[in-house]
């Protein structure tokens, strides 16, 4: 091997492993809201809406309900920014790659980072914007780490997986914000202020800067992966010409426009894309499995104040171990794209193409998707506070897998060309059934009295419907073997 070959090798590890740093630390850390929105509630944020009321025994006491819905609303529009505006971030990755895309994540994210750490209970507002634009900046920072998968050939479902896992898992920094280093002290207790904690998050942009410039290509990772490429710096030198990130000089003139007639001619339009009936099913696997995944998270301390009676110290309590399981996801997504990349690998062996042997793979993973979100949505429908922590297992399991293998599902099923387009408005689309996770939350609080019970019922049935896309794809599965049947004869 080469010592070029070994500087390559070295380089596309640094950038896997920066990768997963950049989603675990910092990319999807919204969704420990649970953690800092327990924070923000003790330091008094939205304490305004807090009334005075008469309780059962005549006894005066404080409804806080209108409190919990500005929270919920917080981060119901914080989500929204996650996932609405990713068909726009998507047309700009496509147009003009990795390069404008990731410095205009990370402006946004410092900005976010900033309204943060400069907010105060007199100044709760700031959480709005600022949450929200950390969702946004986070969410192209996703996106431009989900072709890292590309590098790895046969071990791409794997690596997709993985990032994405890590971007779950980012719910822990908001834990590590909440608690000290040394466990179950709120960390502005300790005397570590929330403004000093974001502070920090700010100033570590400058690692996600020196990441774009120096470990990953100004445009985008191409799928298959030409022979000899190259990006960033290749054997201790930057290359100067846009093209030569995608393009090694050494291929062939033959090779170059192959490589280039792959992406300027796909197999299908943009619209076909959209308007094929594996977009449309995957949109609504995706978009209700979503649905129940958000609502739990944004309803999960008001429901832990109902199933504890309002003890402080045992929610704070279930809420730790929430924010604890969600570490694992980290380690659970890989499994999904492992399996994948092996079943995929048997498949090729049967004699299936490439593409029908990745359909046939992520068939499997979509089912098994759709199966632990039933099992989720069971579980969280039924009042008994201590199976909660298997309802947290089941979550990090169910999100783990969802967002990993809608991610590999569409890098297989559609033309790279379009993969941020076709994966902007997949969670675009998903993000506006997520508008009715606040509509939710409002018939808890004030027609249901703040019992969820009916309404997560009502998720268990709507669950169903995620079977229809797995469903779908095995039938598409076997007319393509059908064909390959009847060529083959």
């Amino acid at each position: 091997m080469s010592l070029c070959q070994k500087s390559c090798g070295v380089q596309r590890g640094l950038t896997l492993f920066t990768g997963g740093v950049e989603c675990l630390g910092f990319a999807g850390i919204i969704f420990g809201w649970a953690s800092l929105a327990f924070t923000l509630k003790q330091q008094g944020f939205f304490s305004s809406y807090c009334v005075n009321a008469t309780g059962v025994d005549g006894l005066q006491v404080s409804d806080c309900s209108g409190q919990d819905e500005q929270f919920s609303l917080v981060f119901t529009i914080a989500s929204l920014m996650n996932n609405f505006l990713t068909l726009l971030i998507g047309f700009i990755f496509d147009r003009f790659g990795t390069l404008i895309l990731r410095l205009l994540a990370i402006c946004l994210y410092t900005l976010g980072t900033l309204l943060l750490a400069f907010s105060t209970p007199a100044l709760a507002s700031l959480i709005f914007p600022g949450l929200a634009l950390i969702a946004l900046g986070g969410n192209m920072l996703l996106l431009t780490n989900i072709q890292v998968g590309n590098l790895f050939g046969t071990h791409r479902s794997t690596v997709i997986t993985l990032l994405n896992g890590a971007f779950d898992s980012s719910a822990v920094v908001f834990l590590i914000i909440k608690l000290s280093p040394c466990g179950i002290v709120v960390a502005y207790q300790a005397g570590i202020s929330l403004k000093a904690s974001f502070l920090f998050v700010s100033a570590c942009s400058i690692i996600h800067l020196l990441r774009t410039f120096f470990l990953l290509p100004r445009t985008i990772i191409p799928y298959p992966l030409p022979d000899h490429y190259t990006y960033g710096f290749s054997c201790g030198k930057l290359k100067k010409s846009d093209d030569s990130d995608n393009i090694d000089p050494q291929m062939s003139t033959n090779e170059t426009q192959s490589a280039q007639q792959d992406c300027a001619k796909p197999e299908k339009t943009f619209r076909e894309c959209v308007l094929s009936k594996l977009f449309f099913f995957c949109l609504i696997w995706f978009s209700v499995i979503q649905l129940r995944l958000v609502l739990f998270i944004g309803t999960l301390q008001p429901t832990l104040d109902l199933l504890t009676g309002g003890e402080p110290s045992l929610v704070g309590q279930y809420i730790n171990a929430f924010a604890f399981t969600q570490l694992c996801g980290f380690l659970c997504a890989p499994w999904n794209g492992f399996i994948m990349d092996r079943l995929k690998r048997k498949y090729k062996v049967a004699g299936m193409s490439d593409c029908e042997a990745e359909l046939n793979s992520s068939l499997i993973s979509i089912f098994v998707t759709a199966l632990m979100a039933l099992v989720f949505s069971i579980c969280s429908a039924i009042p008994v506070l201590p199976l909660q922590y298997f309802t947290f297992v089941m979550q990090v399991l169910c999100r783990a897998f969802l967002f990993g293998g809608n991610a590999t599902f569409i890098s297989v099923a559609f033309p790279p060309c379009h993969f941020g387009k076709v994966f902007g408005l997949m969670l675009t689309l998903g993000a506006a059934v997520t508008l009715l996770q606040f509509a939710c939350f409002t018939v808890v609080e004030d027609v249901l009295d703040g019992d969820p019970l009916y309404v997560n019922i009502a998720m268990v049935l709507l669950m169903l419907f995620s079977f229809i896309h797995p469903l779908s794809l095995f039938l598409h599965c076997r007319r393509i073997a059908a064909q390959r049947t009847k060529y083959a004869m």
